[in-house]
């Protein structure tokens, strides 16, 4: 810290790295991709070497790319404000249809972004999606990512 003060170095936290890390559309293990999801749902399908030999979960990877994955993970962008937070439900129509994987207010957008599993039908661009904050259905956009163009 004495070395970078004349730089302006200032200590930062795990939330400036998580909201740099959203921002970039980077996603983070335990919160966007699990032992509960694929990296095909998570659009990780050009780092997953199907043809490169028999691997645990290849038959599953294999089935998944042949019939098509039943949902993605998308970025979104708040319409109507609010803040999207881990484990929101995003609805459409009134149904529950999934949740949150990772959500904030972006610093440099100033505007709430967010990124979750939903089904294929809904994970294309422009897609309009709520986000249920405290009960509420708030609308959201889905949104290509990274959401700060480079």
């Amino acid at each position: 810290m004495e070395i970078g003060k004349d730089y302006g170095l200032q200590p930062t936290g795990l939330g400036c790295r998580d909201t740099l890390r959203l921002e970039m559309g980077y996603m983070l293990y335990g919160n966007d991709i699990n032992d509960t999801t694929s990296p095909l749902e998570a659009g990780l399908g050009w780092i997953t070497k199907l043809k490169k030999g028999d691997f645990n979960g290849a038959d599953w990877l294999n089935k998944q790319k042949a019939e098509g994955v039943q949902r993605k993970l998308v970025g979104f962008k708040m319409v109507d404000g609010g803040i999207p937070r881990h484990d929101y439900e995003i609805a459409s129509q009134g149904e529950i249809v999934g949740k949150v994987t990772s959500g904030s207010i972006s610093p440099i957008l100033n505007v709430g972004i967010g990124m979750g599993y939903v089904p294929t039908a809904l994970s294309a661009i422009g897609s309009q999606i709520d986000i249920m904050i405290r009960g509420k259905a708030v609308k959201a956009e889905v949104v290509k990512t990274p959401f700060l163009n480079r």
